[in-house]
C-alpha cells in the first residue's frame, strides 16, 4: 500500500446531487488531477494518484481491477467496523491487505441496489461509526484509518 490513495474514481450514484454531462465530467477530472498533482507536490510525495473520469458504479465495476480487500461505507445496520474486518482478513490470510478498494457514498448513502451491486463484486459494508460524515470527511477518515492500520 502506498501512503495514501493510488487512484480516485468519482462514482455517480443514484443519490449524487451534481449531474454531469461528458464534457463537464472530463473538465472535472482534469481539474481534480491538477489538484492531485499540487497536493502531491505539497506533501513531497514521489507518486501521483490517478484521478478517473466520474462514472456510475456499474461502469466502475465493468473495468477489471484486483484488490486484496474491497469495502463500501454503509449506513445499513449490517455494516461492520473496519477494525473487525481488518482483523478477520489478517487471521484468514496471515498478513494485512496491501491493496484496498474503499467506496464512500453520497449524502444519504448508496441505494440498496448500489449496495447490492457492490456486494456482488466482493465489497464488504463497513460502518464509519455513529456520526454520519460528509463524503469529503469520510474519504479522509477512511484513508487515515487504513494508513494507520496497514502501514508498517
Amino acid at each position: 500500500m502506498s501512503d495514501g490513495a493510488a487512484e480516485i474514481a468519482p462514482i455517480l450514484s443514484d443519490r449524487t446531487v451534481v449531474r454531469l454531462d461528458e464534457e463537464s465530467a472530463a473538465s472535472k477530472q482534469a481539474k481534480w488531477q491538477t489538484v492531485a498533482i499540487e497536493a502531491a507536490k505539497q506533501c513531497g510525495q514521489n507518486w501521483l494518484p490517478r484521478v478517473h473520469v466520474p462514472q456510475t458504479m456499474a461502469q466502475f465495476f465493468q473495468q477489471p481491477r484486483r484488490f486484496d480487500l474491497q469495502l463500501i461505507g454503509s449506513l445499513q445496520s449490517d455494516a461492520v467496523h473496519l477494525k473487525k474486518i481488518l482483523a478477520e482478513y489478517s487471521a484468514e490470510h496471515g498478513d494485512r491487505p496491501t491493496s484496498v478498494l474503499m467506496l464512500v457514498g453520497p449524502e444519504g448513502d448508496f441505494t440498496p441496489a448500489e449496495l447490492s451491486l457492490a456486494r456482488s463484486h466482493g465489497c464488504r459494508p463497513i460502518t464509519l461509526g455513529p456520526i454520519v460524515l460528509r463524503v469529503e470527511t469520510a474519504s479522509i477518515y477512511c484513508l487515515s484509518v487504513l494508513s494507520y492500520e496497514l502501514l508498517v
